[in-house]
C-alpha cells in the first residue's frame, strides 16, 4: 500500500471529487433542485435562459473558489491539530 504522500503525489487523491455524499437525503435534494431549474427553464424567454446560464456558470465558479478556500482551511486547521497532539506537553 502507498503512503498518503505518494497517493497524493500521483493524484490518486481528490477530496474534491472523493468528498461527494452520496446518502439518500442529498441525492434527492440534488434531484429536487435539477427539476426546479428545468421548470423554472420552461417558462423562460431565450434572453432569460441566457441570463440564467450565466448566472448558473458564475454561482459554480463561485462555488468552486468556496469549496477550494473550505479546504485549505480545514486542512490547515487539521495540520495545526495534528502539531499540537504531537508536540510534546507544555503544561
Amino acid at each position: 500500500m502507498k503512503s498518503i504522500l505518494e497517493e497524493l503525489f500521483y493524484g490518486n487523491v481528490c477530496p474534491h471529487i472523493d468528498c461527494r455524499s452520496t446518502d439518500k437525503e442529498t441525492v434527492e435534494l440534488m434531484g429536487y433542485v435539477a427539476d426546479h431549474h428545468d421548470a423554472l427553464l420552461d417558462g423562460l424567454s431565450d434572453k432569460q435562459r441566457e441570463t440564467l446560464e450565466k448566472f448558473d456558470d458564475c454561482y459554480s465558479e463561485l462555488t468552486g473558489i468556496n469549496e477550494r478556500d473550505i479546504f485549505i482551511y480545514a486542512f490547515k486547521l487539521g495540520m495545526r491539530i495534528a502539531i499540537e497532539v504531537l508536540s510534546p506537553n507544555k503544561d
